[in-house]
């Protein structure tokens, strides 16, 4: 059977997207594809992390914020052909170059979105596979945050007391393991624009907007929180770690 142009083409630009979101998933650094960022699929089911984080609040999270921060910020730089085709990291770590306001706005709040939520879906693991931190970085923490469970107090901390939406972190800055918190969909690589956070490189994020917990836990934030240690990646946060101990 013949396959027509217009066949060939669709199935042309289906499989390129499914291979950007494959790569931004992944960690590497990915440029934008001719039909725009993508939304990465999840590693695991919706229901993989219950009980902490419920299937529904998983699908909607997913499927609709996530998506939105992605629809938004394909529209942004569809205004911006100079920046079109840039990796996210990059687009996010140079937006103070960004002359128009309100564009550098759009980017900062979709772009921060859409790289923070792809970071906090690898962070995430089905308690199963939670494990532990890696000998290393244990070492580091004991070092640099007092104790295992200091660390999990300060962080615990951190994003409780972060005011309405935004997100904790935990990163490395001059070697040194920190403790940080930024509002909206910010992160620690904007740099000039997030005057009270810290800039490092992200090993660990938590997403402490309503979005995120709010159907199971309402007003609890201190029990999501809670909840949110039994399903969290240490492999990938141990590997990031060390990733960021080698470009040093």
């Amino acid at each position: 059977m013949k396959i027509s142009p217009s066949l060939d083409r669709r199935r042309f630009v289906q499989l390129g997207a499914l291979a950007a979101g494959s790569a931004l998933f992944s960690g590497r650094a990915v440029a934008a594809t001719p039909v725009g960022f993508t939304l990465p699929p999840l590693p695991y089911k919706f229901d993989a992390l219950e009980p902490s984080i419920d299937a529904r609040t998983m699908e909607i999270h997913h499927d609709k914020h996530h998506a939105g921060y992605v629809a938004g910020l394909n529209k942004a730089l569809a205004s911006a052909p100079t920046l079109s085709g840039q990796p996210l990291k990059q687009l996010l770590t140079s937006l103070p170059d960004v002359a128009d306001a309100e564009l550098r706005t759009s980017l900062r709040n979709t772009g921060g979105g859409h790289w923070n939520h792809s970071f906090f879906w690898e962070t995430l693991t089905p308690v199963a596979t939670s494990g532990t931190p890696s000998a290393k970085l244990a070492a580091a923490i004991n070092s640099d945050l007092v104790s295992i469970d200091g660390f999990k107090q300060a962080f615990a901390q951190a994003a409780t007391k972060r005011f309405g939406s935004g997100w904790a972190w935990l990163i490395v800055q001059g070697g040194k393991l920190k403790i940080t918190s930024t509002p909206n969909q910010d992160n620690p690589l904007m740099k000039g624009l997030v005057p009270d956070a810290e800039l490092g490189t992200p090993l660990l994020g938590l997403d402490v907007w309503e979005h995120a917990y709010y159907l199971h836990y309402q007003n609890r934030r201190a029990d999501y929180i809670t909840a949110w240690w039994n399903i969290v990646n240490w492999q990938a946060v141990s590997d990031r770690f060390e990733a960021a101990a080698q470009s040093t």
